[in-house]
């Protein structure tokens, strides 16, 4: 699969025009007390480990109550995963001080039999990662839910299984408000930017780092 058609496959399952409108994660303008969080129900809590070796919840420790962006990607891909990486890079420099704070962005390695945390650490460090972006690996049938649940995954058995033309989106949700979208991993660093302050109703853009 191309990487165009691998966007328009993803921007389909993921409602990437919409908020929160694809595999029932929420999307409701404000939390309320009166009933659960329904994407703590949807989504995995199973242990991954990070760039410095860290064991995390994927749910309680990630993603509860937080603004998050994921994507996914692997070491040793020679196809998207370094121009999404620089890219990103760009959105860590205009997020500024925000992200590990405010904005916390994940990428998951979609080899985690290979990817081990010092080797995702030694990628990271290579691209200029800073404080903030957490690079992920675990067993790999825990890997595989959460790439499902987020709905990082082709309806062709065939091609969902070739890594080459895994999904260059980024999933993009506020936990607290329920509230998840879809982003190109390749546009640009501001309309990026600007999809995650959508899914945040509590950012006021006095505080954007310039």
């Amino acid at each position: 699969m191309n990487t165009r058609r691998n966007l328009l496959v993803s921007a389909g399952l993921l409602g990437v025009a919409g908020v929160g409108i694809a595999l029932g994660l929420g999307a409701t303008q404000g939390a309320r007390a009166d009933r659960p969080n329904r994407t703590a129900s949807q989504l995995p809590n199973v242990m991954l480990t990070n760039q410095y070796g860290k064991r995390v919840r994927f749910y309680d420790d990630l993603i509860r109550g937080k603004v998050v962006a994921i994507n996914m990607m692997y070491t040793s891909c020679a196809g998207i995963c370094p121009t999404a990486t620089a890219n990103l890079i760009q959105v860590q420099r205009l997020l500024g001080a925000r992200l590990g704070r405010q904005v916390h962005l994940y990428s998951i390695t979609l080899a985690p039999e290979l990817d081990t945390p010092q080797t995702l650490r030694e990628y990271a460090d290579r691209h200029g990662v800073g404080p903030g972006w957490m690079f992920l690996t675990g067993a790999p049938a825990d890997v595989e839910q959460v790439r499902f649940s987020l709905g990082f995954y082709d309806p062709e058995p065939e091609v969902d299984r070739d890594k080459n033309s895994h999904s260059g989106m980024l999933r993009i949700g506020n936990d607290r408000f329920e509230r998840w979208t879809m982003a190109p991993a390749l546009g640009s660093p501001e309309q990026i930017l600007g999809t995650i302050d959508h899914v945040d109703p509590e950012f006021s853009y006095r505080h954007r780092a310039v």
